[in-house]
């Protein structure tokens, strides 16, 4: 009676793997297949799954379980439908090449794709998917990956969004400087004009600027070249309505307020443009990344003697410009193998910095040796995003075969959803949170001591060697900064502030 009764149970139970669809119903065969999609990345804790975060593969996983691609019993387990994306994105990067594999529930007569995509939000597109091997890997086939960083053009441009250390440095001196007007550093007390910041309508600095001046030239001052009174007197204030009554709040007399500030005219129109000259610099910065190299100093957690520190870059330049929502960007372009964490930012970090003159040209060189531990600046994460995912070396071997994994048949919708989600948000992010703008103000030698770095300002940080750094001649800004900063060994190395 046992045995028929443990029979009786066996039989009733339903074995996940052999489970049959109704009569009804006729589950398509499960295919080998590389899904080609493209997202906008904000809100997103980056493009690998992780538990308890809202990230890509974790909505992507289960759409496709609301499409019926995956069936409920390997729900939430990528291993059983044997999962692999072509690249990892950080937080809040975006992508419009990228590629993930894995065997589903797929009927080439059936509308899958668009039943896919109603299961994601409209930051997600859904290009298409292609039939590969049974042995293709989107990240183990990948040959290359090429990323793209959107760096608005003021950025180079060394009078654009000074640093703070300058301003405070020029306070009292023939040529002051002021703070910018579309950053959170006019909510800060300058010489009494209190300024808060606000989200309204956007316009360009130069119109403030001139609304500003216009405004200051009418009360008969001609001593005034630059000053942020945008937002001053309260909210309710912006450079249209600007008029002599929030002048008189800096001092009864009104012309003694303004002589008592004394502050230099910088336009947003200091004639800075990308042109040909500033072009072969950049690239010829950009360039210096090409080949292998270690790059410990532009990630985290990855030691000098870790082989996986050694990425070969296989080019990087920045030739075209594109204007969104009247801020022109730079494209700046990098091909490589693989990236790891955070590298491409600091990459363009570093580029930056020297192009406005707060690093030597040689500091790349130095940043890339093995025994170096020195601390670099990390743009923004809003400007990156990943451009396509290359499978050359596959797709030789197999063309007679199987279908070709590019983004050469969708570079259309690709371009489209690029302008409409991609290049739009990073846009607005930057009209209205000023991520680049801010970032440029943080670009310091008090931040970054190590931009100080030549070599003979500062011996090599050696393994299992203390030594201690100094400057040579530096002037009281780098005094403050970067004097007496002592780093112990390889293993713990860190700036002491």
């Amino acid at each position: 009676m046992e045995k028929e009764a443990a029979a009786t149970q066996v039989e009733g139970e339903v074995n996940p793997k052999k489970q049959k669809m109704s009569s009804d119903e006729v589950r398509p065969k499960r295919r080998k297949i590389a899904i080609l999609f493209a997202y906008c990345g904000v809100g997103y804790q980056g493009m690998q799954k992780n538990p308890g975060a809202k990230t890509i593969e974790g909505d992507l996983e289960e759409a496709l379980f609301q499409a019926g691609a995956v069936p409920e019993h390997d729900r939430g387990i990528p291993k059983r439908f044997d999962w692999a994306r072509s690249a990892r994105t950080d937080k809040g990067v975006s992508a419009v090449g990228q590629v993930v594999s894995g065997k589903f529930y797929i009927d080439p007569t059936d509308s899958f794709i668009p039943r896919l995509q109603s299961h994601l939000p409209i930051q997600f597109k859904i290009f298409g998917y292609k039939r590969v091997t049974a042995s293709f890997n989107a990240k183990k086939f990948c040959d290359r990956r090429r990323y793209v960083y959107m760096l608005p053009v003021f950025a180079l441009d060394p009078t654009a969004h000074r640093d703070r250390e300058s301003v405070l440095a020029s306070f009292g001196s023939d040529v002051q400087l002021l703070k910018c007007f579309q950053c959170s550093e006019r909510g800060r007390k300058v010489f009494g004009v209190m300024g808060k910041r606000s989200f309204g309508a956007v316009t360009s600095e130069s119109e403030n600027l001139s609304n500003s001046l216009s405004t200051v030239s009418d009360l008969g001052s001609e001593d005034v070249k630059l000053i942020d009174l945008a937002n001053a007197g309260g909210d309710n204030v912006n450079g249209n309505d600007l008029n002599a009554e929030h002048v008189k709040e800096f001092g009864n007399d009104q012309n003694e307020a303004i002589e008592e500030m004394k502050i230099d005219v910088e336009l947003n129109e200091s004639g800075f443009t990308y042109g040909e000259k500033e072009k072969q610099r950049f690239n010829n910065i950009l360039k210096s990344y090409e080949g292998t190299h270690n790059y410990h100093n532009f990630t985290t957690r990855t030691k000098a003697d870790d082989p996986s520190a050694h990425r070969y870059i296989i080019s990087f330049k920045a030739d075209t410009t594109v204007t969104v929502d009247g801020i022109e960007f730079i494209k700046c372009e990098v091909v490589g193998q693989s990236f790891m964490l955070h590298q491409i930012r600091k990459m363009i970090g570093v580029a930056v910095a020297i192009m406005r003159n707060c690093a030597p040209e040689s500091f790349i060189d130095i940043a890339l040796q093995k025994d170096i531990n020195i601390t670099v600046p990390m743009a923004p994460e809003v400007g990156l995003y990943l451009d396509e995912c290359f499978f050359t070396s596959y797709n030789q071997k197999w063309k007679d075969s199987h279908e070709e994994v590019s983004m050469n048949d969708y570079e259309a919708e690709a371009e489209d959803f690029k302008i409409k989600h991609i290049y739009s948000h990073i846009a607005s992010s930057e009209h209205k949170d000023g991520a680049v703008g801010l970032w440029l103000h943080s670009l310091n030698y008090r931040n970054y001591p190590d931009l100080l770095v030549t070599t003979n300002d500062k011996k090599p940080v050696m393994k299992n060697d203390e030594v201690e750094i100094t400057t040579n001649g530096r002037g009281s800004e780098a005094e403050v900064s970067s004097a007496e900063v002592k780093v112990t060994t390889e293993k713990d190395a860190e700036v002491i502030a």
